[in-house]
């Protein structure tokens, strides 16, 4: 198992009309410098937040975790299903078995936001009915099993480093693959009441926003997700969930305003045993065009692709998945005609793989 490796890179070519889905704390659209130009940027963070609210909303998983100060009301409300009878204790039970297993609370929450898994509060609901405050056995309960989302994006435990979770994957920031500028969106409101005499308007205001063609960019270690999860099922599931999720989620920021469901144009998915490969240096020399970005874009990141194998080994298997329907196939590269069929593949390749560890 220690000499497998396995990387999961997952890349993608999204464009977004009017949009402002990641503002900083001006209000503005997240922008970077890169290649000399200024690029449209959404966080890695805000992307991950999005991912994993598509883990609550689709996934058949039950094992997702909650980030929250109130994981006491959590655990509490475990216990309470568990055995009914500790209700009015819940409370109290709860926060004793999360102090004991190291946790520090203040007023019945977390001093910090806290990273836990839906079967890990099970099992500290259990200790806690039991009365088994034994601070070993505790810890275990929070390293043990976690929960997918802990075990892909990690978790920080500031107060008790024991109980930290090196995430085994990782996001970058989405940069658009060309040069944009902000733009603004002046508006008016009306006071539906106003008397007829009133010509003005009830309120004023300004919406800065930009369009862009978004390089998005993600990667799993599966072999370092195996060693958590422990369950080669657990881990396909979960690398379907990840590509799935990576692929159909959105930050919702000023969604309402801008309605910018969009999906990505190009989502290429490629295994490697030596290392993973963040494409976006396809677009250090951003596009320039007149006629669109997508299809450029898509063209750049596939020469990239090619010249990186200069440097790291042959991909062992890529799925392709084009709207543009470019016409590629060999025995190392699969066009897929929908995402679920690339995701299909993708798990019976890692299946395959996985039987063999």
């Amino acid at each position: 198992m220690s000499s497998n490796r396995l990387f999961l890179d997952v890349h993608a070519i999204q464009t977004l009309p009017p949009s402002n889905i990641n503002r900083d704390d001006t209000g503005s659209p997240k922008t970077c410098q890169y290649g000399g130009v200024r690029r449209a940027r959404v966080s890695s963070q805000s992307w991950k937040r999005a991912m994993r609210t598509y883990f609550y909303e689709q996934s058949e998983q039950e094992n997702v975790g909650v980030r929250t100060k109130d994981i006491v009301q959590f655990v509490a409300d475990k216990i309470i299903k568990i055995e009914p009878s500790k209700e009015e204790d819940a409370f109290s039970l709860a926060e004793k078995i999360i102090n004991d297993a190291g946790v520090k609370t203040k007023d019945g929450k977390a001093k910090a936001l806290f990273f836990l898994g839906d079967s890990q509060a099970k099992e500290l609901a259990k200790a806690a009915i039991v009365g088994n405050n034994d601070k070993k056995y505790l810890k275990e309960i929070l390293r043990n099993n976690p929960a997918v989302d802990i075990a892909l994006f990690g978790r920080m435990v500031a107060d008790d480093p024991s109980l930290n979770e090196d995430a085994s994957s990782q996001v970058a920031h989405a940069i658009s693959t060309h040069s944009v500028d902000t733009e603004f969106d002046f508006f008016t409101a009306v006071d539906d009441l106003a008397p007829e005499e009133n010509a003005g308007a009830g309120m004023l205001g300004t919406v800065e926003f930009n369009s862009s063609t978004l390089y998005r960019y993600a990667n799993v270690a599966i072999h370092e997700l195996y060693k958590q999860l422990e369950n080669k099922e657990a881990v396909l599931n979960t690398g379907r969930l990840f590509v799935k999720s990576f692929a159909n989620s959105l930050p919702t920021g000023k969604v309402n305003t801008f309605a910018n469901q969009t999906l990505p144009q190009f989502v290429m998915v490629t295994l490697r045993d030596d290392r993973p490969v963040n494409l976006v240096s396809a677009f250090e020399n951003p596009i320039r065009s007149n006629e669109g970005y997508v299809e450029k874009s898509v063209n750049a990141l596939l020469n990239e692709n090619e010249k990186v194998e200069k440097f790291v080994n042959k991909a062992q298997k890529t799925f392709i998945l084009d709207l543009n329907n470019c016409n590629f196939s060999s025995d190392e590269i699969k066009n897929e005609n929908s995402l679920n069929e690339l995701i299909d593949d993708l798990g019976n390749f890692l299946d395959t793989e996985l039987s063999n560890w």
